[in-house]
């Protein structure tokens, strides 16, 4: 598995994101029980958020994420940086080797 940070930026104002980040965090939902994110989070201030995950390769996590509400409703940039790594807290040395 290949790791990424995954940076979502906004590109609508928030009052349109509002509606739909329940349906975006459902859809988060599937790729934590799928094993490919470890976490994710709003931004602060509020003009995105950050995901980290995982998976056999770059077309496969863009592929999930081309189903995420924010991107189906044209509100959100999404960026993926792949990463090594090297260094971690021993209580997530298993999804790291995975």
């Amino acid at each position: 598995m290949k790791h990424y940070l995954v940076e979502v930026t906004f590109s609508a104002p928030l009052e349109q994101i509002q509606p739909i980040v329940e349906a975006h965090r459902a859809f988060l939902q599937t790729g934590f029980d799928k094993g490919w994110l470890l976490m994710s989070g709003p931004m602060e201030p509020r003009t995105g958020g950050f995901i980290i995950g995982r998976a056999p390769s770059l077309e496969e996590l863009q592929d999930f994420f081309s189903n995420d509400p924010y991107l189906l409703g044209s509100l959100a940039d999404y960026r993926f940086v792949e990463f090594v790594p090297v260094k971690h807290q021993p209580f997530i040395a298993e999804w790291v080797a995975f």
